[in-house]
Order: structure tokens, then sequence, then C-alpha cells
């Protein structure tokens, strides 16, 4: 989603706890679209990481214009079993993380009184429910259940500030993430999605361009399922 943004010529921000991976992403993408990228560590938990991020955006750039809402995390047990440290990991970094972070951009969107557009990474797991053998995962499926309800209400909040606030559903994409349920249960999955493949490098870079452009600028409290047809089988 970054190169996508950046091959648009955007200047980006991009954070995350591991500073080390984003200033290889930040150099690659420089080195591909010859836009400023600046990488900032960012634990999305912290109110202090956040609102560094933020500062720093303005500070380096004047503005800001769009975020994507992209932290995420999970803790597979059965939900009979389901530790509260899991379930509290996982709303903390999927969903208050991600309201955090909402929070101060919009701050500064408003601020600025021009729009704006935020994004919020969701998950076609938020939108139907998925077989425990294959998937036990409750607080994941439940934070970005959230995620998608505090995306409508913070697009009618915010509307009047011509702020957009918009989210993706993606499904399933091989990442380190979802690695190990794809590894045991992939055939099954696949074997319900019309298309017939996974999700690539290239299937998010459409949506999450229409969403932060001016394309979209009638288009808020929305969510963009981009899987494949899973949720049509």
């Amino acid at each position: 989603m970054a190169d996508a943004l950046a091959s648009c010529r955007a200047d980006l921000v991009i954070c995350a706890r591991n500073l080390d991976r984003c200033e290889t992403a930040a150099a690659e993408i420089r080195e591909a679209h010859g836009v400023r990228v600046v990488a900032v560590a960012c634990d999305v938990r912290r109110e202090a990481d956040v609102d560094r991020v933020v500062s720093r955006a303005v500070d380096e750039f004047g503005r800001i214009d769009i975020l994507v809402n992209n932290s995420g995390t999970s803790w597979g047990a059965p939900a009979v079993d389901y530790p509260l440290e899991g379930w509290q990991k996982v709303i903390d970094v999927n969903l208050t993380g991600s309201f955090l972070m909402a929070q101060r951009v919009g701050r500064v969107l408003i601020e600025q009184g021009e729009g704006g557009k935020i994004i919020n990474v969701s998950s076609v797991l938020a939108l139907r429910g998925s077989p425990a053998e294959a998937v036990s995962a409750v607080a994941y499926n439940a934070s970005k259940g959230g995620l998608i309800s505090m995306t409508t209400d913070l697009a009618v909040a915010w509307g009047k500030h011509r702020i957009c606030v918009n989210a993706i559903a993606p499904g399933w994409f091989p990442t380190e993430m979802s690695s190990s349920v794809l590894d045991a249960s992939g055939e099954g999955f696949l074997s319900r999605i019309p298309l017939g493949r996974f999700g690539g490098d290239h299937d998010l870079k459409g949506a999450v361009v229409f969403l932060a452009s001016a394309a979209s600028d009638y288009v808020t409290g929305h969510t963009l399922a981009v899987e494949g047809g899973h949720l049509a089988a």
C-alpha cells in the first residue's frame, strides 16, 4: 500500500515497532519512486509513540492528508479457553491503537480545514464467522469488526470536516501473521475463493489509491472487501 501511494507521488511516513524493517522499506520506496519517505518506530498502544509519529509527519511535510491504519496482531486459542492476556493484546493493537492514530490525525485534518482521508485496514474475518478448526482467533475477528464500526462512526462525525473515513477488508493474503493458518488450512480456504487464488502483492494497491484519492471524495463510511469473491461463495 505504501508503494502504491508513493507511485502516485505521495510522500510518506511509515511506522512500526521494528524500525529496521521500516527503514529498509523506506529506502526501497525512495529508490523506486523518488519520493520522500520517513521511517519512525511506533508502538500504537502507546499514546506518546502515536503523538511522536503525527508530530514528525507535520514537522517533515507541513501537513497530513492521508492515514492508513494497518497495525495488526493476533492470538490463536479456542474461544472457551481464550486468555484475557491475548484478548487485551489484540484489542489494544488492532482497535485501540487504530483509534489513537485516527484521533490524532483527525485533529490535524480538522485544524487544517481541507478535508482528508482515513483508511482503516479491517479483515474479511470481521464480516463472517470462521471455522474454529481452521481459525481460532476470536479477539482478532472482534477487533476487526470493531474497526468497521469505528469507521462508520467517524465517517458520520467527521463528514462535516470533509474527512472521508473508509475501511478495506482484505481476504486471505500470505503474510507473516497468516502463514501458520494458511500452511495448515490453506487448501480449504482456497477452495472457497471463486477467483481460485490468494491475494498478491498488487491486489490492495488499487483499493488504497482509490480510497486515498479524489476519486473517492463521495465515498465515506464504506468497507471495501478485497477477497477474490470469498464473501460471495
